[in-house]
């Protein structure tokens, strides 16, 4: 299996400092090689099948969904879409996988950062108030918007995309470091098709179908 790019500067300072560190405290330097070998566990990179129906939203992230409902108004990055969006909230584990990956095929229009808190990701006002980024996805009448939350341990997000680049869909188009959450946001008119509780795979599962363009 491979591993993102951004893991290996962990996983080979912590193996090399385990080995060196073994040779006169055994008991530390393999705490430091265990924990080399998590991070490269963490930063596992698997390949997924993305489907390939147009209309179909992909999850950009592993984990549960822990929210379904229409999107909140009132705040600069709470809802990027306008009146009838709907919300699909994600919260990733240091157990997951942590690479994310375009819902859609298209052109990014926009990136915006907004610093904030640290509030552990499965708290719903992580969604507000927590370090993240917008991003804003478009193609030709689809218009999709994802957020990238730091969570409690998670303080470093990585997006590897710029406003003008196009990505496809289930394109690898960053991370984020440790435990986190994800915010996609969905058009009016789009169909629903995950439910709270359930785990979901970024590239693979389908969050929601958008509407037909208008004639």
């Amino acid at each position: 299996m491979s591993i993102a790019r951004e893991g290996w500067p962990y996983i080979a300072v912590l193996l090399l400092a385990g080995g060196i560190v073994a040779l006169r405290f055994p008991w530390v330097g393999g705490v430091l090689a265990f924990l080399g070998l998590f991070c490269a566990f963490f930063f596992r990179d698997p390949e997924r099948t993305t489907p390939t129906d147009p209309r179909l939203v992909i999850s950009p992230a592993d984990g549960k969904v822990v929210q379904v409902m229409p999107a909140p108004e009132g705040h600069p990055l709470g809802n990027p879409l306008g009146p009838g969006a709907w919300q699909v909230s994600i919260f990733l584990s240091v157990f997951d996988v942590h690479v994310n990956r375009s819902p859609i095929a298209g052109t990014v229009t926009d990136v915006r950062y907004n610093p904030g808190e640290f509030l552990p990701a499965f708290d719903d006002k992580a969604s507000l108030r927590n370090e993240q980024n917008l991003v804003i996805v478009e193609d030709g009448p689809h218009r999709i918007a994802f957020k990238q939350i730091a969570g409690l341990i998670a303080r470093r997000i990585v997006l590897r995309k710029k406003p003008g680049d196009a990505v496809s869909r289930g394109e690898r188009i960053g991370l984020i470091k440790f435990g986190s959450r994800m915010d996609v946001f969905v058009p009016a008119g789009t169909t629903m098709r995950v439910q709270v509780g359930q785990r979901v795979s970024a590239g693979s599962s389908v969050l929601a179908e958008l509407p037909e363009p208008p004639r």
